[in-house]
């Protein structure tokens, strides 16, 4: 099992569209294309309240580029994204780690 961490760093004030986007048009999306998610976190004591955080579950990098691939490329995700950003951008970047547990990990 592969985790991957992603961080959305948002466009101030944004945040509550990002979290919008992903309940109610991102995560059927990516069910249609078998992704996975392990979590979502938002900051509730930190360096920044504006940052989404979660966690995707691959089988393998390969899993992960054709899936993640296909997401992108999906007309449907092109098209709804383009209308949540209708008023600017939401997220200003994004931060991505692939994840390799520690041998006394209880998460493999």
């Amino acid at each position: 099992m592969i985790h991957e961490l992603r961080i959305y760093h948002c466009v101030s004030g944004r945040l509550p569209d990002l979290l919008k986007r992903f309940e109610t048009i991102t995560l059927g999306i990516w069910q249609k294309h078998g992704i996975r998610q392990a979590g979502f976190w938002t900051v509730a004591v930190g360096d920044s309240n504006q940052d989404l955080y979660y966690l995707l579950e691959w089988d393998s990098l390969g899993e992960r580029e054709a899936k993640w691939n296909a997401f992108q490329a999906d007309p449907e995700w092109i098209k709804r994204r383009a209308e949540t950003e209708a008023n600017g951008a939401i997220v200003a970047s994004v931060s991505n780690l692939i994840l390799q547990p520690t041998a006394f990990s209880s998460v493999r």
